[in-house]
């Protein structure tokens, strides 16, 4: 089983950026996390970050053919990108929508995610946790 883990904008500053939010481990762990997890469950990950909306609607779509399933945080650009919805709804894999915070105690605008649309569930708010939970998820469903 293969697995594209996608990361949008300004997970690249875990570590920097709203430490009270997102604590003080950096991408880095989160990618070492993730791979851990990934061996753990015996599945193959390859996992990509993007501040850029078209590339993550390419890593999307150049996931078709080549993955089993995605696990996608689209960081801002879940309160507003039909466009990553719409990608994920066309390339129908199934796919797993992460927050590392719960996005549902913060701020009003974040509370909504119309890129979970496209996805079979959602994990948020169980903090690097989620990805691992997120990757279980898809070993079960595919």
């Amino acid at each position: 089983m293969k697995i594209l883990v996608i990361n949008g904008p300004n997970i690249n500053l875990l570590g920097i950026r709203e430490k009270n939010v997102y604590g003080n481990k950096s991408y880095k762990d989160l990618c070492q996390f993730i791979w851990d997890g990934a061996k753990e469950l015996g599945i193959e990950v390859q996992i990509v970050q993007s501040n850029c909306e078209g590339e993550i609607i390419d890593f999307i779509q150049g996931a078709l053919e080549n993955f089993d399933g995605i696990v996608i945080n689209p960081g801002a650009y879940t309160h507003y990108s039909y466009a990553i919805a719409d990608a994920l709804k066309g390339v129908s894999l199934p796919a797993v929508e992460v927050h590392i915070s719960n996005i549902h105690k913060r701020e009003e605008f974040r509370r909504k995610s119309v890129t979970a649309e496209g996805c079979t569930g959602q994990m948020t708010g169980f903090g690097f946790h989620g990805y691992v939970l997120a990757l279980e998820a898809l070993k079960e469903i595919i």
